[in-house]
């Protein structure tokens, strides 16, 4: 009696959309929009997808950051040593002597990558100090040695430039990350759409239930007075027995759906299990056209997909690259500046040598049993494998947004054919109810009538489902919301970091 009390309350606060009370607690009403705004900020995979949003925010910061000029100081604060060791002598020979010593040098150097050569150039300075224990002589025992300044270069030549792809692919590689986060975020959208609506189907599918389990015990009270007067059969009794035995049956397992679908959509959503709660059926269709050449269009253009396959593209020819680098190794190493020794730090700063070093590294195999051939056929071969296969990928894109569009284009008009067909079905069964009461109709054309009455509204609340999934499913392909026609990606938006 406390359920069936409990369910006209419900029935009656969902006509009038007014707060109301079940069981002294207080019920909130969400919409689909509410549920959708509280997954994409609690939810799991919301945090997921905002924790690897930053991720790759930093990843890209840190690429940016070889192009910058590095300040590095290194140095050894201090080494000692106390040990007999070997000293090789003038002649040759090597004589064991009692060390003790300590040295202490530092250094700080300005580096700069050279993107377009791959080279790298630096400005240095720095300064050793040395100590001898040991030594007699005190003007002998602490000498200094430092670079007052040098310029150094490293230079390969014809090798693979790390830096000159990656200026290419990594800005794609970012764009990529994020697109990808609105369409994670639009996937969130879908699964909240889906547990939103798998919701209101045990809602419908318990009140369906509790209908019908009302609506079967009157029946068998009715054809229970029949037969105690003659004018119905036993059968049709038992009949009609079996039929209120098994509304108590679909009744239990509809409540047992029905809490577990609360309990997924809680879980989700972050609702604790104390929050009493409504949803709100969205049966206003927004009215809009998506154009099928405008969708794919948008899509190659917003999609994460389509920026992966330039990138695709781009690796497949850095691996040619790096391949053709491979075949022999050339560097030039260039130092030019002043160095100098003496008792004190200051004297190594006064009238300091001129220091020149140049040296060009080569390193060719003259004989390597067609390695470099295979490497270089090798690279070439994944590189048509990976534009056949992106070729494909671009056409199965163009394929899939093309098919969603139509079966979008398509669900909306089968939610006015479902919400017309599931009108019929419940007025058909209220006839039939009311032919039955007066005698007109057997139990089983009554029982038929119901079944349609039931499958139609389900039918229809699950047409509600598939549409909205298919909306919030087009929005994360192409990127853009058709309904107020804007982007839901903005490229020139700045990201902002605490």
């Amino acid at each position: 009696m406390n359920k069936q009390i409990t369910f006209f309350v419900f029935i009656f606060c969902l006509m009038f959309s007014v707060p109301c009370q079940v069981n002294g607690q207080e019920r909130i009403k969400y919409t689909l929009q509410d549920i959708i705004a509280r997954a994409k900020s609690v939810s799991p995979a919301a945090l997921r997808a905002e924790t690897q949003r930053q991720n790759n925010y930093w990843q890209y910061r840190f690429y940016k950051s070889n192009y910058n000029p590095q300040l590095r100081l290194n140095g050894t604060l201090p080494s000692y040593s106390q040990e007999v060791r070997g000293v090789e002598q003038n002649d040759g020979s090597i004589e064991y002597l009692p060390l003790e010593q300590s040295t202490v040098d530092v250094g700080l150097g300005l580096e700069q990558s050279i993107a377009l050569t791959g080279g790298e150039v630096s400005i240095n300075t720095s300064a050793t100090r040395f100590d001898n224990y040991l030594t007699d002589n005190p003007d002998q025992r602490t000498q200094w040695q430092g670079v007052p300044v040098n310029i150094q270069l490293y230079q390969p030549i014809f090798a693979f430039n790390q830096l000159k792809w990656d200026k290419k692919i990594e800005p794609l590689r970012y764009e990529e990350s994020k697109k990808s986060y609105v369409e994670e975020m639009e996937q969130i959208s879908q699964r909240a759409t889906q547990l939103f609506f798998n919701y209101l189907v045990a809602q419908v599918g318990y009140d369906i239930a509790m209908q019908n389990k009302t609506n079967t015990e009157a029946i068998y009270k009715i054809e229970k007075g029949r037969y105690n007067i003659g004018t119905t059969t036993e059968d049709q009794l038992l009949q009609v027995e079996l039929q209120v035995l098994q509304a108590d049956q679909d009744l239990t397992s509809a409540q047992l759906s029905l809490e577990s679908s609360a309990l997924a959509l809680r879980s989700y959503i972050g609702l604790n299990e104390n929050t009493q709660f409504d949803l709100v059926l969205p049966d206003e269709i927004p009215d809009f056209v998506v154009d099928v050449d405008k969708a794919i269009n948008l899509a190659f253009e917003n999609s994460s997909d389509a920026v992966n396959f330039k990138i695709q593209r781009l690796q497949a020819d850095a691996e040619v690259a790096r391949a053709k680098g491979q075949r022999f190794n050339m560097s030039l190493n260039a130092r030019y500046g002043y160095n100098n020794a003496a008792q004190t730090w200051g004297g190594v700063y006064e009238n300091p040598d001129q220091q020149a070093v140049v040296s060009l590294g080569v390193s060719v195999p003259v004989l390597d049993w067609g390695r470099n051939k295979a490497r270089m056929g090798i690279a070439k071969a994944n590189k048509e494998l990976v534009n056949y296969t992106v070729d494909q990928e671009v056409i199965n894109f163009e394929q899939e947004i093309f098919t969603r569009v139509k079966n979008f284009q398509q669900l909306r008009s089968r939610i006015l054919i479902s919400d017309k067909a599931d009108e019929v079905a419940a007025k058909r069964y209220e006839i039939s109810r009311q032919r039955y009461l007066s005698g007109k109709v057997d139990i089983t054309n009554l029982n038929i009538a119901q079944q349609e009455k039931d499958s139609n509204r389900r039918s229809y609340i699950q047409s509600l489902q598939e549409y909205w999934q298919a909306y919030y499913e087009l929005r994360q392909l192409t990127l853009y919301d058709f309904q107020n026609e804007e982007l839901l990606y903005n490229p020139n938006l700045e990201e902002e970091q605490e």
